[in-house]
């Protein structure tokens, strides 16, 4: 028995750990990203050796091929720079002629926050000077493109897209001779947005460098207590995601790209080259201003001569089901670390359940409620075990007061009463502890799952993604994140696993019996910052195992 609540202990204390080092233990001091130094940033500027140049790939799906740009005079950098907003059925896009970049992206479908009248989401945020998506060239020809003026083919300011793709391009001519040609071809009803750029050699001289098309974004300035936020890709068939305070020391990734993005816990912006792209994803972070850019070799366009990357841009929800269907790998963004394998099973399920029902909270009800049916077997172990403890629990206090000062002997005598009786000490805690990678798993997807962002359950419960807060409190609490209010879900779970505990056989030893009824308190202090959909998860748990716990004690007694 002293094992079995060792084992236990040892287990429940390390979720607690855990759990506070999750969200309450201090982070260890981060560099701020702008004490990164200049010299450190990685950039394009410097190609390495040459390598083979960029083929032009004739097979661009229906994206109009473009001729070979050609020469438009000394390029313009004097004119005001016009914006053109691309309106669709998914999301609304402004693209600017300076840089041809994209300054804006809104989707139609998500509000930045829980309020009906909250503007809708913008995933390109307001800090980023130049916008996202452009394009880069090392050495002496890619100075300043980033401020270069574009000249777009699109008369009118205003595209709506329906029923048929629409192409934009913008060209511009660098100093030295460089045609560069970029077009966005965007398709009804996809967030998948195909994208072209073309450099066309219109000088006298070989122009050997990097042709680079970038993402841009601000870095989140608090990591993420669970799940990734930061830049990611898909290189050699596996997935690389650099936290921010490892962008200095991995910082270049070479090989077969399927993907670069930038990824905040819900929402993500990305390129997809096409077909097998190698080449580099290199990373900048300056000033809380994060670059990810798909970087290409090019060892020698001679004049007249043209290259061409076309590639795919993805700026929408981190939804594993609308990722799986594109067909591009991009759903390897959605990852469940260690608990993957069972976390996107649990995800789908929840999502097919919400088909039928169409309310996120009683889908992770009936989900809880499976899952821990499925663990019925082990759980009715576990708690005849518990019944057996506590029919023998007169005699094991007997032999400890007779034996508390010979801990060899007293062990030996519980052995031997264990074995008299048929208990197997450790069929308690065992089935308990299997069940953990489940809860962790669960934590994770319900934490990281786009569906339950802003999702309503009943009541006051109207962001699943969020804590529970009854009424908002203009005053700070201690341990509790804002907004301020009474955790009603959270005290409920509290309260049923103290309810839990008290049905448990009490081990002998004081200390742990303190340590298990300290459980419940501690647990709430912990859960009152987590998502109201996790809360309700361990709270219909606890609910279903303080009923097998009635039942199996009842039967066996």
């Amino acid at each position: 028995m002293e094992q079995s609540r060792l084992f236990i202990a040892i287990g429940i204390s390390f979720l607690i750990f855990f759990l506070w080092s999750m969200f309450f233990a201090p982070q260890p001091p981060e560099t701020p990203p702008q004490a990164v130094k200049k010299d450190q940033q990685v950039a394009v500027a410097e190609p390495e050796p040459a390598r083979p140049s960029i083929e032009s790939e004739s097979e661009s799906e229906s994206v109009p091929q473009a001729e070979p740009v050609v020469p438009t005079g000394q390029p313009q950098t004097d004119r005001t720079a016009r914006n053109i907003t691309v309106d669709t059925s998914l999301y609304r896009m402004t693209l600017s002629e300076q840089g041809g970049a994209v300054i804006g992206m809104v989707l139609k479908s998500y509000r930045e926050s829980i309020d009906k009248q909250s503007p809708l989401k913008e995933l390109i945020h307001k800090e980023i000077k130049g916008g996202s998506v452009l394009v880069g060239l090392s050495g002496a020809a890619g100075a300043d493109l980033e401020h270069a003026v574009f000249s777009a083919d699109l008369k009118s300011d205003t595209l709506e897209v329906k029923g048929e793709s629409s192409v934009v391009r913008f060209k511009y001519q660098t100093p030295s001779g460089l045609v560069i040609e970029k077009s966005f071809t965007f398709v009804p009803d996809s967030y998948l947005i195909k994208l072209s750029v073309q450099l066309f050699n219109a000088g006298d001289q070989t122009y050997q460098g990097s042709l680079a098309v970038a993402l841009k974004n601000t870095m989140a300035t608090k990591a993420a207590r669970m799940g990734f936020e930061g830049p990611s890709g898909y290189i050699d068939g596996s997935l690389q995601q650099v936290k921010a305070k490892k962008i200095e020391e991995n910082n270049k990734f070479t090989g077969k790209i399927a993907w670069v993005a930038i990824e905040d816990r819900y929402f993500m912006t990305s390129i997809i080259p096409k077909g097998d792209f190698e080449g580099h994803m290199t990373l900048v972070l300056t000033d809380n201003v994060l670059k990810n850019q798909v970087v290409k070799d090019i060892a020698a366009l001679a004049p007249q001569q043209a290259a061409q990357f076309d590639a795919q841009l993805f700026m929408g929800p981190k939804s594993l089901s609308l990722l799986s269907d594109l067909n591009n790998n991009l759903d390897k963004a959605i990852n469940f670390g260690w608990f993957d394998i069972i976390a996107k099973p649990c995800l789908w399920f929840m999502n097919f359940i919400y088909g039928y029902i169409p309310n996120y909270g009683i889908a992770i009800i009936i989900l809880t409620i499976i899952t821990r049916g499925i663990f019925w077997p082990l759980a009715k172990k576990s708690y005849k075990s518990m019944g057996e403890m506590r029919k023998i629990q007169p005699l094991m206090k007997e032999v400890r007061e007779k034996y508390k000062d010979d801990k060899s002997r007293m062990n030996q005598e519980m052995m031997t009463l264990y074995r008299t009786y048929k208990i197997n000490p450790m069929g308690g805690c065992l089935p308990m502890l299997i069940q953990l990678p489940v809860f962790f798993a669960l934590y994770r997807m319900l934490y990281s799952a786009i569906e339950l962002r802003h999702a309503p359950f009943f009541g006051w419960i109207n962001d699943l993604a969020a804590p529970d807060r009854l009424f908002h409190f203009g005053f700070k609490i201690p341990f509790m994140e804002p907004p301020y209010g009474i955790p009603v879900l959270t005290i409920v779970m509290g309260a049923s696993m103290l309810l839990q505990q008290k049905m448990t056989p009490s081990p002998g030893d004081p200390a742990q019996a303190k340590m298990m009824m300290l459980m419940p308190v501690i647990f709430t202090f912990i859960f009152i910052n987590f998502s109201s959909g996790l809360v309700l998860y361990w709270l219909v748990s606890n609910i279903f195992s303080i009923a097998q716990q009635y039942y199996t004690q009842k039967k066996t007694a």
